[in-house]
């Protein structure tokens, strides 16, 4: 599909009583789309937005300044702050006087060991709807028994006192999240993206209803990002007097390039320097290869990661917390912190127990892109 030839059907209807909100990420395909809607859309109807993470590469804030000065336009950047939620934090655990204890449990089994289903109070066997590759389903529940004595619900004087002592706002939405949360996000818990980023656009553009006017979200995503994406509908609508209009459904990460070099307007560095995406820095779902990358040419974000591990671990109830999953405490997770045990493996060979002898063969300044920027 050619840049140029894309569909703007949404687009239809009185442009006076609609707002036009982009959101810009620092990276290519958010770049384009604005670009798409510059050349559409008048600028009094459109928005341009940052949802600023706090855990994003300088690189970015330069990238955005850029744009900004090259095509004479405002970004907004919205910042998340947690101030409320952990001054409420403090203080429920200054408070915390709970008695009852947590178990845990196994399933039952009868004498043939098949397990025995839990029944509910009308003599049925309880179930929850799952979904496999796709597919709802029916798992049935086991019924289970306690076992052991328990551990104490409430938090210790001693993890009360710890917990306290850092447990205060520190303005980075992202470090203010995960404190709140006593943890970091993960695969099967990304609160980050809904606390940080969604949650943030969609109350700026709910602002934007509410004063009366008829809002377009434009979205830069492109369906051959990923499986998950590969049936995102071009327009839809997300809700009263909101629809979501994404121009980049069909391009592919070529066309992207392309387009935005046409209008003389450069790529963001980081695509320069080894990163095949613009985002978080690192991001809890970084590859092995975009960790080894990060450790090689920018060492202080992996330094940043492993600071706030231990802020992020003083505050949680259990006293540890780890970015990204790492198996026990090697002497490296407990000298240097639990991120640099996961750069140690990202220089290994598949399998993670041979150092991969190239690895570090590569000059960390060297120009390197997945899209063949550098050539």
């Amino acid at each position: 599909m050619k840049p140029t030839q894309v569909g703007f059907s949404l687009l239809k209807g009185s442009e006076m009583e609609a707002m036009h909100v982009v959101s810009v990420s620092g990276g290519k395909d958010s770049t384009a789309t604005l670009l798409l809607a510059m050349e559409r859309i008048s600028r009094e109807n459109l928005r341009a937005i940052f949802c600023d993470t706090g855990n994003e590469h300088q690189a970015v804030y330069e990238y955005l300044s850029y744009l900004e000065q090259a095509l004479d336009i405002q970004i907004d950047r919205l910042k998340a702050d947690f101030s409320e939620q952990i001054a409420d934090k403090r203080t429920f655990i200054a408070r915390d006087d709970r008695t009852r204890r947590q178990y845990d449990t196994v399933g039952i089994e009868d004498a043939a060991g098949n397990p025995v289903w839990a029944r509910d109070g009308f003599g049925k066997i309880r179930f929850k709807i799952k979904e496999k590759n796709g597919a709802p389903f029916c798992a049935l529940i086991q019924k289970t028994v306690k076992v052991g004595g328990g551990r104490r619900v409430r938090w210790t004087n001693k993890a009360k006192r710890r917990a306290l002592a850092v447990l205060h706002p520190t303005g980075n939405p992202f470090l203010d999240l995960c404190m709140w949360k006593g943890r970091f996000p993960s695969r099967k818990g990304q609160f980050c993206t809904e606390e940080l980023k969604r949650n943030m656009a969609v109350a700026y553009q709910i602002d934007l209803v509410d004063a009366g006017y008829r809002v377009i979200s434009w979205q830069g995503v492109r369906r051959d990002e990923s499986a998950r994406r590969s049936n995102v509908r071009k327009s839809e609508r997300i809700g009263p007097r909101m629809h979501a209009f994404r121009p980049l459904v069909e391009w592919t990460a070529l066309d992207v390039f392309n387009y935005c070099a046409q209008r003389s307007i450069q790529p963001n560095p980081l695509y320069l320097q080894g990163c095949s995406r613009v985002g978080c820095m690192p991001c809890i779902n970084v590859s092995k290869d975009e960790l080894r990358t990060i450790s090689q040419r920018w060492p202080e974000e992996i330094e940043r990661v492993a600071s706030w591990e231990w802020l992020v671990g003083q505050a949680s109830k259990r006293g540890a917390a780890t970015f990204l999953p790492a198996p026990g405490e090697t002497r490296t997770a407990v000298d240097r912190g639990n991120i640099w045990q996961r750069v140690e493996w990202s220089r290994t060979t598949r399998g993670g127990s041979q150092y991969d002898p190239l690895a570090d063969l590569s000059e960390p300044t060297a120009c390197s892109s997945a899209y063949g920027l550098c050539n």
